[in-house]
């Protein structure tokens, strides 16, 4: 390391990210070396931020490992070596995260082709994870293997997933177990990679947005919203207030469909099949309001840069009254028949319970966070698109075990649509996109009729929106939690990188010590309770 820039100032946006920048060779007078690391840490107070950034002398060299200081950086630092070959020196377990054993080279580095595909042949086996997790445990000496005769013995070795509906996604979880109980476990992720970060780097700003919707696909318009509040924020524009409003009303009924599918698929963990359906026919309810206004089920690519690409409906409020009446019918349904529960009671409360402390360690975010009785959320924390002005509540727990994280859900549906029904009382009438024709697309009858509309269209289309050579952090509280992008535009229509700050990658990290010391059973609904979603994990 030759050159290092640490400062701390106060941001906006409370932050939590570890990631690598690769500048390629470029413009050596602008950046003294190719590769840079780049931490933002939060101030416990959760607005005060620091953010370090160290240029490196040669990806071999590499850089310290922080986990000591900061466990959450421990996955973090393990990505920056898969994606970028650097090495981080002292990590316990350093090898790849999301890309597959036998993969060769890194794909974000900007010399590695796009269109190169390379296939797995072998599984790995997890033992080598498993040996350094026992010996962390003091279960096995340095001299010892957990493969060793005596040690296998005392032991039984189990796969949870990936291949398995309890595994929420695609999710290995490798468990050590003496008798019932699980006294090592190490997990697996990256089956679902896609490579959403380099497929960012080859498209313009717009055309991302469909991607993000692949990331956490429970909640697809929230990404939307995430990714172009940060667009546009680097660009320094300010959308119309009726986007405003209904950006924020569509965020809180995707805030709603992630909770219900979440909180239904754990409870059919449970054995609870009845609730399931008392939740996701609403869900149902609202993938069809959804579909009616954006013209897709599931993945709505709604936003565009500098607005929305289609305003509400006519009787879209009446369509809307009815969705929220069923949602509300479903959890009080739902909320009869466990919330007084004894068999519910009995697997949930006390079972995987994560402390304030160790929440804040781990790096978690959004309702696992606050079932840990940490009231962090951004909405109130760091308010954005009028959350300031609108009446709602911090749900927080007590313990942060299956029980908070779940019934944390629940009450945050309520919140929503109290905060949903504030939206359509207060949305004004208005434009639904910012009138710089740099930024926002022409309607189509301009693009039909004038040689203006078509020239704009046609522009925006092949060169994109021309974004200030920045590097920025913009985030949102998703229905997962801190959902960010760390964007380094270039002055061009294309980024030269984009970051996601997924909460699940960060909160999966923590699952092997949650359910250390529980049941097999246990740990397949403690999964459930923290929400991993595969798309925004392995990205």
């Amino acid at each position: 390391m030759t050159a290092t820039d640490y400062y701390t100032y106060k941001s906006h946006h409370p932050k939590t990210y570890a990631g690598a920048i690769d500048f390629g060779f470029e413009d050596n007078n602008k950046h003294p070396h190719r590769f840079a690391i780049v931490y933002i840490l939060r101030h416990k107070n959760f607005i005060n931020t620091c953010l370090i950034k160290a240029y490196l002398k040669s990806a071999k060299e590499g850089i310290l490992s922080v986990i000591k200081i900061f466990p959450a950086a421990n996955w973090a630092e393990r990505e920056v070596f898969d994606q970028y070959g650097i090495h981080v020196r002292n990590h316990p377990n350093l090898k790849r995260i999301l890309n597959h054993q036998e993969f060769k080279g890194h794909p974000l580095r900007k010399d590695y082709p796009i269109d190169r595909g390379q296939i797995c042949h072998e599984t790995d086996t997890l033992m080598h994870d498993m040996t350094l997790e026992l010996k962390a445990k003091g279960l096995l000496l340095p001299h010892q293997h957990c493969m060793d005769k005596n040690i296998e013995d005392k032991y039984m070795y189990l796969n949870l997933g990936p291949s398995h509906p309890a595994s929420h996604g695609t999710i290995r979880t490798m468990v050590a177990l003496d008798g019932e109980s699980i006294v090592a476990a190490v997990s697996e992720i990256g089956y679902l990679h896609r490579g959403f970060e380099k497929s960012c780097e080859n498209h313009t700003y717009n055309q991302i947005i469909p991607y993000t919707d692949r990331l956490n696909y429970c909640s697809p318009i929230a990404n939307n919203v995430a990714y172009s509040k940060a667009i546009e924020e680097m660009i320094g524009i300010s959308i119309p207030d009726r986007a405003i409003f209904i950006r924020v009303l569509l965020t809180e009924l995707a805030r709603i469909t992630d909770h219900l599918v979440c909180n239904g698929a754990n409870l059919v963990d449970m054995g609870a099949l009845t609730n399931f359906w008392y939740l996701f026919n609403p869900r149902e309810d609202a993938y069809t309001l959804l579909s009616k206004l954006t013209g897709a089920r599931l993945t709505n690519n709604y936003t565009r840069i500098g607005g929305l690409n289609f305003d509400l409906y006519d009787g879209f409020k009446q369509d809307l009254d009815m969705v929220l009446k069923s949602v509300e019918v479903g959890v009080n349904d739902t909320l009869n028949l466990v919330e007084h529960n004894r068999i519910f009671h009995d697997r949930t409360q006390g079972v995987c319970s994560v402390s304030a402390k160790q929440a804040i360690e781990y790096s978690f975010s959004g309702p696992s966070l606050r079932a840990s009785g940490v009231a962090f959320d951004l909405r109130k924390t760091d308010p954005y698109y009028y959350y300031d002005a609108m009446d709602f509540d911090i749900v927080i727990g007590s313990v942060g075990d299956i029980y908070d994280r779940i019934m944390v859900r629940f009450e945050e549906i309520k919140q929503s649509i109290r905060i949903i029904k504030q939206c359509m009382k207060m949305m004004p009438e208005g434009d639904i996109k910012v009138k710089d024709q740099a930024v926002s697309f022409p309607d189509k009858k301009h693009v039909y009729n004038t040689i203006e509309g078509v020239m704009n269209q046609f522009k925006l289309i092949f060169d994109g929106v021309k974004v200030p050579e920045q590097e920025r952090y913009g985030c949102m509280e998703a229905g997962n939690g801190e959902l960010g992008f760390y964007v380094v535009s270039n002055g061009s229509g294309i980024p030269h990188k984009i970051k996601v700050r997924p909460p699940s990658f960060y909160m999966m990290q923590a699952l092997p010590s949650m359910v250390e010391g529980h049941m097999v059973a246990d740990s397949i609904i403690n999964l459930g309770s923290i929400n991993i979603i595969a798309g925004e994990l392995d990205r």
